[in-house]
Parts: structure tokens; sequence; C-alpha cells
């Protein structure tokens, strides 16, 4: 091999850029030819087609022999002479076109040679079948809608960078019909939810999304500002307690399809703003609730996927089987202790220390029951399971049980260990509600003090007229989404999940109008950066023999998947290619200064040998390792990351 075609990533990064914008060039160079010569394909505003791609395949014995007219993109083209083939992809799918000089004339024939793999196209023709028995259309019209202007990506590769498939939704559709058929499945879950609950006799509502306080919940809200109003306002965080107020007024049985949005931590199954349905009916309880969750899923299985098995990242499901635990019987179960033995919050707090359960010095009976299910029970609910009565601790909203009130009436489902939806038998007395509210609010201003949470009284006030009997449910539209269409994370099932901008991204804007020969040639200005206020920690005086530091086990890895740690606002739980093929858990105390959504696909350093450590009820097996210093008397924490060409498992000498 010559020396002149070894070539490292760098250089070949430089060659495909200089490909591209080549590429560029001459499309913009075509696009200026069409123009002078009339054929300007943006003046063109509409296009009459009668017939969608699948509507051929499926029909293709009526419509043999007879004209329609398809449009769409042009994919991919053949040419051979005189006559040519070409894919053509619409909403549904590809379809077989093909073209002949002699059938559209010499000068549009020219003209199809000269168009792009991109280049949106109208067709029309008589539909028939090749000698390859493929179902195609002969055209006898070939008019050019609209020019592409940048190469859409590579055709064996495709769109398969995750980050830039998010960023570039609209490309990810073009290339990879999977994803098209994801959100097709998502409308057609959403639409069948809908008319189950229409069915139910619910009525679909629609409620304030700017609300005027900020509520006792855990959950952090996004705030802004009405000018006219002069005052703050808040992006909801849940759609319950005006679904609630309609109950009051009459309306027994209510449903939201609803965007909620928190200003919190992003992972696979967490972004800032996301979809819920929550519903309300009265004279029911939340075992009615149960039921109704129960043939919902049951429903969504068999309508959208064929069936109530299904498979959802390797594990096989039945949808149409739920088992129903307490969770006092749940934690007796899987962490075989029973909330029963406890006599007192003592034995409770001595019980969690005997099982390395960390619970605060104060906890309560219930606060170590939830502890214990958090540490103990979720990880083994990977069939669909009930867990219900809960703690009143955690459950403010919840009517108690009458013949045990250290419980309320609530239940959460789980499948593959994850947490699906949460229904209640609601609480609708105003004097407990109030009082609930108040120590909510109360323990949110001792945790955090300078929120401006407080306590929704007109909420109070309505339930003071009176609210029926109520069994509520909310759930999670995404969540669902990702079961019944076996996708890893939630950014799979959503358009154009939240994204940390690119420096790029925020740059565009200035370089559109920059002529790319002067983009080519701008002089390239090197970063400073001002290390003038960095105190660094003093280097170790002990010296260490070679053999001890030979024992620590330094290898790459690549960051398979990062998430937050739940109920805690520093640690972040990373799952590790190491090489070895085997999954490492490493959990690390830096969400302070990286979002999990940030580090997903980088390569970083780890040490591998170090013993388990439990944290939070996780086994950590190793360490990341990060570079840390202060400035100006604040810490600064930077994950070391390496070249993502480094392999998995590489070691560090």
């Amino acid at each position: 091999m010559s020396e002149e075609k070894v070539m490292n990533p760098a250089a070949e990064a430089e060659e495909e850029e200089e490909r591209l914008h080549e590429q560029v060039k001459v499309r913009r160079d075509k696009l200026a030819a069409l123009c002078e010569a009339g054929k300007n394909p943006y003046e063109i505003t509409k296009y009459d087609w009668d017939t969608k791609n699948q509507e051929i395949r499926d029909n293709f014995e009526a419509l043999e022999g007879k004209t329609v007219r398809i449009a769409g993109r042009m994919m991919s083209r053949r040419v051979m002479g005189k006559a040519s083939f070409m894919d053509l992809l619409d909403s549904t799918g590809r379809l077989q076109v093909y073209v002949r000089r002699d059938d559209v004339g010499e000068e549009d024939y020219a003209d199809f040679k000269k168009w792009d793999i991109g280049d949106i196209l109208g067709v029309e023709g008589t539909v028939f079948r090749t000698q390859k028995g493929e179902i195609s259309v002969h055209t006898t019209h070939i008019k050019l809608l609209s020019k592409s202007l940048l190469p859409l990506p590579e055709k064996f590769h495709g769109l398969r960078d995750t980050d830039t498939r998010y960023r570039q939704r609209y490309v990810d559709l073009i290339v990879n019909p999977e994803v098209r058929d994801t959100f097709y499945k998502r409308s057609r879950i959403l639409t069948e939810i809908r008319r189950y609950l229409d069915e139910k006799g619910f009525l679909e509502v629609d409620t304030p999304i700017l609300v005027p306080l900020e509520i006792g919940a855990s959950a952090r809200p996004f705030v802004t500002h009405h000018n006219t109003l002069d005052m703050d306002m808040y992006l909801r965080i849940e759609t319950e307690l005006y679904l609630k107020r309609l109950i009051v007024g009459g309306l027994d049985r209510v449903y939201e399809v609803g965007r909620i949005f928190r200003n919190e931590g992003m992972d696979t199954k967490h972004n800032p703003e996301f979809t819920t349905v929550e519903l309300y009916q009265a004279y029911t309880d939340y075992k009615g609730m149960m039921d109704l969750v129960e043939e919902l899923y049951t429903r969504l299985a068999q309508n959208v996927c064929g069936s109530t098995r299904i498979t959802y990242q390797g594990v096989e499901l039945d949808l149409g089987h739920w088992e129903r635990l307490t969770m006092a019987e749940s934690v007796k179960k899987y962490a075989g202790v029973d909330y029963y033995d406890w006599k007192s919050d003592e034995d409770a707090r001595a019980a969690a220390k005997a099982k390395n359960v960390e619970v605060p010095a104060d906890a309560t009976k219930g606060t170590v029951l939830a502890e214990f299910f958090d540490a103990y029970v979720e990880e083994n609910l990977i069939q669909p399971t009930f867990i219900y009565d809960y703690p009143v601790e955690n459950s403010p909203l919840a009517k108690r049980k009458p013949e045990d009130p250290a419980f309320t009436e609530r239940f959460e489902y789980f499948i593959c260990a994850t947490e699906y939806g949460n229904a209640f038998s609601e609480l609708n007395d105003p004097i407990d509600q109030k009082a609930r509210f108040e120590r909510q609010v109360e323990a949110k201003r001792r945790e955090e003090p300078n929120t401006r949470a407080e306590v929704d009284y007109d909420f109070v006030t309505a339930l003071e007229y009176g609210m029926a009997p109520t069994g509520g449910l909310g759930f999670g539209v995404d969540r669902l989404v990702m079961l019944l269409t076996d996708s890893a994370s939630i950014r799979d099932v959503l358009l154009f999940p939240t994204m940390k901008p690119l420096d790029s991204d925020k740059k565009a804007s200035k370089e559109v109008s920059v002529p790319a020969e002067a983009a080519q040639t701008a002089p390239v200005v090197e970063e400073k950066i001002d290390f003038s206020n960095v105190e660094i920690e003093p280097l170790f005086q002990d010296q260490v023999d070679f053999d001890t530091f030979s024992k620590s086990d330094f290898r790459a890895v690549k960051v398979k998947e990062c998430e937050a740690v739940k109920k805690s606002k520093k640690l972040l739980k990373f799952v590790l290619d190491d090489g070895t093929g085997v999954d490492r858990v490493i959990l690390s105390g830096i969400h302070e200064y990286y979002e999990p959504e940030e580090l997903v696909g980088k390569t970083c350093i780890a040490i591998t040998n170090l013993p388990p450590r439990a944290m939070m009820g996780i086994d950590s097996c190793g360490m990341l390792i990060s570079a840390v210093h202060h400035e100006n008397g604040e810490e600064k924490l930077h994950l070391l990351m390496v070249d993502p060409h480094i392999p998995a498992g590489a070691k560090l000498y």
C-alpha cells in the first residue's frame, strides 16, 4: 500500500468535508442554471397528486394499467442510456419509477439526468409490474418540484449517529424508515387511547399550561414572566388539580392528553417536556383505575402490536397478565423484611441500617418502607405489576385507607423495572388536603430555602364545595410509546427532543449569509483560555513504587447509557462498555457539572479493578476519572474524555 493512501482519521474527516463542500457547490450551480433557464422549482406552488405509494402496492390488481399521479423525494437512480429507474419516497414508503426518454421527451429526460438524489419530484404514469416482479410506475410526465441543496447521508451507512439523528430529525425521517414507523405508531397509540376513553364516556378537556403559582410538589417548574399582569407564571408540572376542579363542577369523567414541563435532569427516560394522559372518574376508586389500566394496555398491545405478548429490549412481556401486590407485600417478597414487624419508627430505621438502606435520620415507618421498595423491589418488577397501598408520607393527594390510615389508596404500575403510571382514590377531604399541602410546602421550604412554593388554596376551596368519591390516573405517553415500539430511549419517540445547542448551532444564523468562499478562507482564531485564577491541589509528596501503581487497571470505556440516580442530586449512573462484553455500572457524583444526555457515546477513562461500592442501593464497579481544580474559590470538574477512536477496553500504561 502506498503511503499516499494511508490517512489518519482527522485527514479523512477533512477530505470528507471538502467533498461535501464540493457537492453543495455543484447543487447550487445546478439551481442557478435552472433559474437562468426559467425553471426555478421554488416558484411551483402545488402539485395535484392522487395516489400514495402504499395504495399502489396494496391495490395493484385494481390499479394495474391505470394512470396515477404520485409525488415524493428521489432516493436512488439508475441511469441506463435512454431509460432509467429510480426510487421515489413519500410518507408511506418507497416505490420504483421507470423513466424512458421516448415517453417523457428528450428535454425532460435530459433535465431528469441532471437532478440530484434528494430532489422532490412529481410523477404521472401507469402502474405496472416489471419482469422481475416489482410493482412500479411507468412515467409519462415528470416534474422537478423542489431542489435539494444538501446531499443525503451516504447510502450504505445512512444516518446512524444518535446525536445527529435527534438534532436533524428531518433527515432521520427521510433515510431511516423504522423511525417513520415509530412515529406513525405513536400517533396510532394516541388515537387508540382517545378512542378507548371516549367509548367509556370520558370527556376530553384542556386545562391551563401557564399557571399562577408554584405548588409544593417535588418537581421543579420552569418560570416565566407575564408582562401585562407583571407577574411570574409557571409552566405546569401536572394537570391534576385543574382536572379535579372539573369533577367538583359535575363533569364526572374527564381526561387530558397534555404536555408537562419539569425543569429537571435528562436521561434515557426523562425529557424536560413530555406528554401525559391524566383522567378522573367520579364514583369509583383506585381499584377501578387498576381495571381500566389493565383493559387499556391489553387493548393497545392487541391493536397496535397485534398481540398482548410483546418484546421490549430483548425481554418477553405479557401485557394481558398483571400481578397485584401491596407495597408491604412486595418488600417482604423481595427484601425479606416485614413492615408489620416494626413496632416503631426506630425499629424501621434499625431494619434499614441492617440492610444498608440509606434513610433520613428522622425517617418514619412509611418512609423506610418506600426506601426499601426503591432499593430492593423495583428492579425485580419485570412483568406488568401493580404496587398498591402506599405510605401516606409520599402520597399527599391520595385518600387514606379507612382500615389502616398509615397507608393510602394509591398504586403505581411497573413494567421492565420502570414505573409507567400512578393512580389514587383521590383525596376529597378538604381539611386533610389543606393540612397535607401545608406540610408539603413547609418541607420544600426547608429543603430549598429560595423556593416560591405555595399552597393552592383555591383547590382547597373547590374541595370545600364537595367532590364525589373519585378515582384518578396519570401515565406517561412517551414511556408507553417506548414500550410498544421497542425503543431504548425517550428521544427515540420524541420528534424533537430537548438538546443542548452545539456551538455550530449558535453560530449558524451568523454564517448563513457568509459566502462559501469567504467561509473557507476565514482565518482560524485559536481560543484563548485564562488560567490565571486556577488553583490546583498540591502534588503528593509520598512516592509509590511501580508495582503498586501497576495494580490499578485504567481502561478506556464507552458510555452506553447514562441517567440520573433517583433521589440523588449528585449521582449519575453510567452503563459502560469496558471491552469485556459485559456491561459495567459505575456511579459518579458529577450531575452538578453534566447532564446525562451529554455523556452518552463518549469515551472515558475508568479504574476497573476497584471493589464494588454500594451507593443508593446500586453497586458501583469502578471509578471514572475526572480532572478537578478550583477557580475563584469554586470547584470545577471535567470528566476525562478521550479520542473516540480508542476502543473500549484499551489499557492505559
